[in-house]
């Protein structure tokens, strides 16, 4: 299975809070097989000690060191918040990617999504989609030639 796929991307959603948002992304790598439920408590204790919010509407939730012991397999989430939560004082997300990664294979789609973020129609795009054939034409890893 791809780092991203169509069972991993949850549109139009909403979350009561930061917290929610975050353990809605994590579900999704759960239930995905990527990673175990303890996965998701690393989630939250990464975002209390530091913030992983990139701007424009967008953080990359993910575990620390020591919760790599609970990633079965890469995999990456999305969550599009039609809403958005507060995220950071007064900075409100749209878009939670949740990242569970025991080595180098999400690079490709992080430089995709750095991609995505500096274009603003292309951003746009992205967090107003229903179809998540968008996401997947932006984020998912470039198949090479």
């Amino acid at each position: 299975m791809a780092i991203l796929s169509k069972e991993r991307i949850s549109l139009q959603a909403s979350a009561a809070d930061k917290a929610d948002a975050i353990r809605r992304a994590g579900e999704l790598l759960v239930k995905s097989g990527s990673v175990l439920p303890e996965y998701v408590d690393g989630m939250l204790s990464r975002e209390q000690s530091m913030s992983t919010s990139l701007g424009n509407g967008v953080a990359i939730p993910h575990g620390m060191d020591d919760s790599r012991a609970h990633i079965l397999k890469t995999g990456i989430s999305i969550l599009q918040l039609k809403d958005g939560v507060e995220w950071d004082e007064g900075e409100k997300v749209y878009m939670v990617i949740g990242i569970a990664a025991s080595s180098d294979e999400h690079v490709g789609v992080l430089s995709n999504l750095a991609d995505v973020i500096d274009n603003e129609e292309n951003l746009i795009e992205l967090l107003n989609t229903t179809d998540p054939d968008v996401v997947l034409k932006y984020l998912g890893e470039k198949q090479s030639t």
